[in-house]
């Protein structure tokens, strides 16, 4: 029976991104959304991306210094272990679980709420497209920013590995400099990016069936809400797993 629902799930899925992945019916209108969805979903979390990856690149650095760092190893290896563990799953796949809460539970609070306010219907009934209205420019935008987010997360990351070094001396600039430069694989960087990508559309597409699919008051919007996170964070685990394997 639970496979069965599952299945019908993906099924309305698929129909609700068949009608939102449509040719824009006013262009100029839509590039409006677009913009507007770009500052909303992507340049309003520059600032929470920042201040977590600072953080988190700061602890990564402390933890590996004081629980794996031993005479037996190169100094570098605690600058080596931050950036590596920084491009390959933090910036891309944890922070994307991160906007998956601030960004997932936006977009389906906000559609859910047009949906039982009538306002989406009202669309309907002027002959606009209400999916590839309200969907797409919100999938676009997220998809658009998110290679920036990531970028920034890096930086950050690295930016709070070098505060441990300058303020806290854990470990010596020239060494943690070194680690961070040794071996790089500029690819990790594009792999990350990639796999991002992917993440953005998840977030965006499976918050947006939630909401436009609620039925009832506001209660289920709060709960529509709720299992847009949680779907849209296995779901971009599952991906991860994947994307990882096919892209390593």
């Amino acid at each position: 029976m639970l496979f069965f629902k599952g299945l019908s799930t993906f099924g309305r899925y698929l129909e609700l991104m068949g009608k939102t992945f449509s040719r824009p019916e006013r262009m100029r209108m839509f590039f409006k959304q677009y913009v507007k969805e770009l500052s909303q979903l992507g340049v309003d979390s520059i600032g929470i991306v920042l201040l977590i990856s600072f953080f988190i690149g700061a602890v990564i650095c402390i933890q590996i210094k004081l629980n794996i760092q031993s005479p037996w190893m190169p100094r570098f290896t605690t600058g080596y272990t931050t950036r590596e563990i920084m491009l390959l799953e933090f910036s891309s796949s944890i922070m994307c679980l991160i906007l998956a809460g601030k960004v997932g539970s936006n977009i389906a609070s906000e559609i859910g709420t047009m949906r039982v306010t009538q306002q989406i219907d009202a669309l309907e009934i002027m002959g606009v497209n209400s999916a590839g209205f309200l969907i797409l420019p919100k999938i676009l935008g997220l998809v658009t920013m998110m290679p920036f987010l990531v970028s920034f997360s890096i930086f950050s990351g690295m930016a709070g590995a070098y505060a441990t070094s300058v303020i806290g001396h854990v470990i010596s600039v020239d060494d943690l400099t070194y680690g961070l430069q040794h071996s790089f694989t500029e690819w990790y960087v594009w792999m990350g990016i990639i796999k991002s990508l992917f993440f953005a559309f998840i977030i965006t597409s499976v918050s947006a069936f939630y909401g436009y699919t609620v039925e009832g008051g506001s209660f289920e919007v709060g709960k529509a809400s709720t299992d847009s996170v949680v779907s849209s964070s296995v779901l971009i685990l599952f991906a991860d797993v994947f994307l990882t394997q096919i892209l390593s």
